[in-house]
């Protein structure tokens, strides 16, 4: 009877763990990663797109910093990240690979600058809007140090103003520290704004007004699309200098698509179709400049997008998935 009722125990509890099993390879809904900006939102359209009219999945996103939503990833959270700047995050990227909490699935895209940016007329003038040129001899993040009045702080006059990336973004604190290194700090006030819309509307309203303005942006975005903007040199890139004080141009970077390392096993097919996701900076700004022109949110501009670029798309997929994708989207 012992024997009997050990079995049955022992029987349970093989069915209970092989249901659990089941459970966790199985996956109903595919979470994806905003982090808050732009072409993020457009890539995350993209594949929902994809993953909703051609897979069949659910997908839901969970907005937060880079920090967060990276951790999101490793933890599991999250299954899907469609914009991974790799070399901002590269300890951490790195080592969550190595340990088998996340797999690079692509690269989105490797055409792609960061760093310090000023409107174009800040150096050459315009005369179209009878801009003057108000730092003719600026060059280099260094050459900031001989115009801090050009980019007078209105809330300290005595002190320049450079806008920084948004807090709780990776690359805030490495700017903080670049503005240390060259001595900027001694001159230049950096604000680090609440988020990005924010560091846009700065920019914005500074371009339309003909007054200078220095800060932090990257490319692609609608920003570098729209307005005529030029990116301040720096020092070669040199790893040791970089990682011991900044004192160098941003390193290449990478943008990946990763995902979290139990994707592969719960929705193969998915992963299958992310290996093949590559765009580039002119694809992607393409679809930022749309959503500026024609004030459209990501979602409306991915199905623009992917109108205007069936050819690139369709060649991911099986042609059947395709197919029900394009039906999906009354394409």
């Amino acid at each position: 009877m012992k024997k009997l009722i050990t079995l049955v125990i022992v029987a349970s509890m093989l069915v209970l763990a092989a249901c659990g099993g089941d459970d966790e390879s199985e996956l109903e809904e595919i979470v994806l990663a905003d982090a808050g900006w732009d072409s993020i939102k457009f890539h995350n359209s993209v594949m929902q797109n994809i993953m909703e009219h051609g897979y069949g999945y659910d997908t839901d996103v969970i907005s937060g910093s880079t920090a967060n939503t990276v951790q999101g990833l490793i933890d599991g959270d999250v299954n899907v990240y469609s914009e991974i700047w790799t070399d901002n995050i590269r300890e951490v990227y790195e080592g969550a690979i190595d340990d088998g909490d996340i797999i690079e699935t692509s690269i989105n895209f490797d055409d792609n600058e960061q760093g310090l940016y000023v409107p174009t007329f800040v150096i050459e003038g315009d005369e179209e809007r009878d801009i003057e040129p108000m730092a003719p001899d600026l060059r280099t993040v260094e050459d900031l140090a001989d115009y801090p009045e050009v980019f007078e702080d209105p809330e300290d006059p005595s002190m320049g103003r450079i806008v920084n990336g948004p807090s709780g973004w990776a690359v805030n604190e490495q700017i903080v520290q670049k503005v240390e290194t060259y001595g900027l700090d001694e001159m230049f006030n950096v604000l680090s704004p609440g988020s990005d819309s924010a560091a846009v509307s700065s920019l914005a309203s500074a371009y339309d007004s003909g007054e200078a303005w220095v800060g932090y942006y990257w490319s692609p975005t609608w920003v570098t699309a729209s307005y005529d903007m030029t990116l301040l040199e720096d020092n070669e890139f040199e790893r040791e200098a970089w990682e011991e004080d900044r004192s160098t141009e941003f390193p290449p970077n990478d943008v990946t698509v990763a995902v979290h390392g139990d994707f592969p096993d719960q929705a193969p097919e998915v992963y299958e179709f992310l290996q093949n996701y590559e765009t580039s900076e002119a694809l992607t700004e393409d679809a930022l400049a749309y959503m500026l022109e024609e004030d459209v949110d990501a979602d409306e501009a991915a199905a623009w997008w992917m109108e205007e670029n069936e050819d690139l798309w369709t060649d991911w997929l099986p042609e059947d998935v395709a197919d029900d994708v394009k039906s999906g989207l009354g394409m």
